[in-house]
């Protein structure tokens, strides 16, 4: 996807910002650009369904312009609980909490949430993209944490989120299949999820979602979230959206969302991806209800 300088400046346009939710903007449906330390602190309390971030990882990396730097273990973690102590209080009592981070990060990340929500999973996935490292394993996992406010009250729809896999030896029970189904393309198993996701494709240049922001998420996890963690109407927050996947996602799938980006050019990103949602809300690896593995096509 890419963006001209007319649609830049239009789309980038079309976002709130500050001054906008001090004069008393509804930032309901909307990218926020700014700072979301400026910003959580006019956002509605106790408002939130599901929480949905993806903070910099504990590494030195360029956002358009703006470079987080690594830091000192300690520096990270008093990093993590100052954004949650802006997030927190928007949270609603049955809210469910994602973080996103890789295996250095995971690590102070998990003992963070454990400290402050209950910690229900570490959902692990494969990344089929990065370079190989001559000194090291190749580094093709990250961590998604899963929390919640409450111990016993949350959403959470299995049912939504079945992984539709590929029969290898069909077994069957006088003739019938035996907890699969005989298709025009093979024989599957609708599967229960699991914490380990190998059917995730990181976006790249040939798929539609496909945005230069470097550390973008796919569509299809956010919707596994979105759709086991929420339901229709309710809001979804990302405080750290990067070029819009999880509101594109909450829209496609009918949820509210709110999304804050300090960055301008993928702000203009998120907001032609959500005006693109309007015209398509397929989810690439999603369909009828189901999950399909990794690059499988019908």
């Amino acid at each position: 996807m890419e963006l001209s300088s007319e649609e830049e400046a239009y789309y980038r346009g079309l976002c709130l910002q500050r001054d906008d939710l001090k004069k008393g903007a509804d930032p309901v449906n909307h990218t926020i650009l700014g700072d979301m330390r400026q910003i959580c602190p006019l956002l509605p309390k106790k408002s939130v369904s599901l929480l949905i971030c993806d903070p910099p990882y504990n590494v030195s990396k360029n956002f358009a312009g703006t470079t987080f730097r690594r830091q000192k273990a300690r520096q990270y973690e008093d990093y993590t609980n100052e954004w949650l102590d802006l997030v927190e209080p928007l949270l609603t009592d049955t809210a469910s909490i994602y973080v996103c981070c890789d295996y250095e990060s995971s690590l102070i990340i998990g003992n963070v949430l454990e400290d402050r929500f209950f910690v229900r999973n570490r959902i692990t996935w494969e990344r089929e993209k990065g370079r190989g490292a001559p000194t090291n394993w190749k580094n093709s996992m990250e961590d998604i944490w899963y929390a919640t406010l409450s111990r016993t009250h949350f959403t959470f729809h299995v049912e939504r989120v079945m992984l539709r896999r590929r029969v290898v030896a069909p077994y069957k029970v006088n003739g019938k299949p035996k907890d699969w189904e005989q298709t025009d393309d093979g024989a599957f198993r609708d599967t229960y999820p699991s914490n380990f996701w190998d059917d995730i494709t990181v976006p790249f240049w040939s798929m539609r979602e496909n945005t230069p922001h470097p550390t973008q998420k796919s569509e299809k996890m956010m919707a596994k979230l979105t759709l086991a963690s929420s339901n229709e109407k309710d809001l979804v927050f990302d405080p750290f959206l990067g070029s819009g996947t999880t509101s594109v996602v909450a829209k496609k799938l009918r949820r509210n969302y709110i999304g804050i980006e300090q960055e301008a050019l993928y702000c203009a990103f998120a907001e032609k991806r959500l005006h693109l949602a309007e015209s398509d809300p397929s989810i690439q690896g999603y369909e009828d209800g189901v999950f399909f593995e990794r690059n499988y096509k019908r």
